[in-house]
């Protein structure tokens, strides 16, 4: 009679089931050490690694984890790098999102830092609604979230803080 009490005390109690479900459990394929080259007329226009890659192809999503993505102009030359700690890539539109420590730095030494960056293929956009920081020579923007073309010439800023040339953008 106390095992039966005990045993309906545990379940009020909310004892969690000892197995779970994880991505690799659910995935279609599962890529270790994965490498895939992304091109467009012939040219390469990214390479992306990750440690492990999880392909699910009802939604035709890939999820990443740590992720170093290498980036080419239309000619094939090298422009900049992101690694992340994961990421999650759309086959059919060609976005992604990277989350985790980003980090992109661009051939030319400028650098962004933020914890999700989003790539809209359709609009050839990046944005984050996260706290970011960008850096080259003569040019320090900071701020609560943002939108910008990918070579990081035009960006709307939200709540901006930084430097640029002759003046300085105020802090709120």
């Amino acid at each position: 009679m106390a095992v039966g009490a005990l045993a309906v005390g545990a379940c009020e109690n909310g004892i969690k089931p000892t197995a779970t479900i994880t991505a690799a459990d659910t995935a279609d394929q599962v890529l270790v050490t994965m490498s895939h080259y992304v091109t467009q007329a012939g040219v390469q226009r990214a390479h992306v690694r990750a440690d492990t890659a999880y392909f699910y192809s009802p939604v035709q999503t890939a999820e990443l984890r740590k992720v170093h993505i290498t980036f080419y102009d239309p000619r094939g030359a090298e422009t900049s790098t992101l690694t992340a700690r994961e990421g999650t890539y759309h086959w059919r539109s060609g976005d992604m999102e990277a989350r985790g420590n980003v980090l992109v730095v661009r051939t030319d030494g400028a650098t962004l830092r933020t914890e999700v960056l989003r790539y809209s293929q359709v609009r050839n956009q990046v944005s984050s609604d996260k706290p970011f920081v960008f850096d080259e020579p003569n040019r320090h923007i900071a701020g609560e979230g943002f939108t910008s073309d990918p070579d990081f010439k035009v960006v709307t800023a939200i709540r901006p803080k930084g430097t640029g040339g002759k003046f300085t953008l105020p802090n709120q």
